[in-house]
């Protein structure tokens, strides 16, 4: 579905991707883990085409991404959950959701997938009339989430969406997450800090240090992977 050949971008003249390559399939949910600085937003916004590739190339069902800008990749049905959030904090919770809509090329929201948006999370539905800077920062989460559904993806993109948020919040959000994969045969490709979290719902695996992929396997081959044992599970890897 998506393939990402020797991808180099950056900010300016700084380089922060190093000839990075990722593949994602149809189904399923594709993870990339790394530690602070490793670039992984910086790759989730080269997909979304928010930061533009100085080399190597993005295709999304065999067309090239890297050569449309951000709002022709929502078209093709890759949508962004960034990083923050990026809510409109003087907007409404529908205003939001209608903007999800509109982003896909949509005059207005079909009513069924705001359902099933609300029956996902009832406290937006509660709070529809509610400006988004008054909610708390789980409920934000879920706007963020809810909005891009709206545009009804074929390709998730979720940038830390654990960042901030209680236990039971992130175990929720995991919930939503498993269901639009069984369900609705969405495919995600998650950027996750909390790798235990990120382990129990992945199908394959991929590790960025420095700007470049350290490790890539299936879930299996990752959880027996010494460089993940050593350095994102606080497991020391024998020998």
């Amino acid at each position: 579905m998506l393939r990402i050949k020797n991808l180099v971008a950056g900010y300016g003249r700084a380089s922060v991707l190093r000839d990075v390559s990722v593949d994602v399939e149809v189904g399923g949910l594709t993870t990339v883990l790394g530690p602070n600085g490793a670039g992984k937003s910086t790759l989730m916004r080269s997909i979304s085409g928010v930061v533009k590739a100085s080399h190597g190339s993005i295709e999304f069902q065999g067309e090239r991404l890297d050569r449309l800008e951000a709002h022709e990749i929502v078209r093709r049905g890759v949508v962004h959950v960034p990083e923050g959030r990026q809510i409109f904090p003087d907007l409404t919770v529908a205003e939001h959701l209608q903007l999800g809509a509109i982003a896909a090329g949509r005059p207005s929201s079909r009513p069924d997938v705001e359902e099933f948006i609300f029956n996902m999370f009832p406290r937006l539905k509660e709070r529809r009339r509610q400006t988004a800077g008054t909610l708390s920062g789980g409920e934000q989460q879920m706007l963020a989430f809810g909005r891009a559904l709206m545009a009804e993806p074929k390709l998730l993109l979720l940038d830390e969406p654990s960042m901030g948020l209680a236990p039971v919040l992130v175990e929720q959000m995991l919930e939503v997450v498993r269901q639009l994969i069984r369900d609705r045969g969405l495919t995600v490709l998650l950027v996750e800090q909390n790798t235990r979290l990120a382990m129990a719902l992945s199908n394959i695996v991929y590790v960025l240090e420095n700007g470049a992929i350290a490790f890539s396997g299936t879930r299996d081959e990752a959880k027996s992977s010494s460089v993940i044992q050593d350095l994102y599970l606080g497991v020391k890897s024998k020998g």
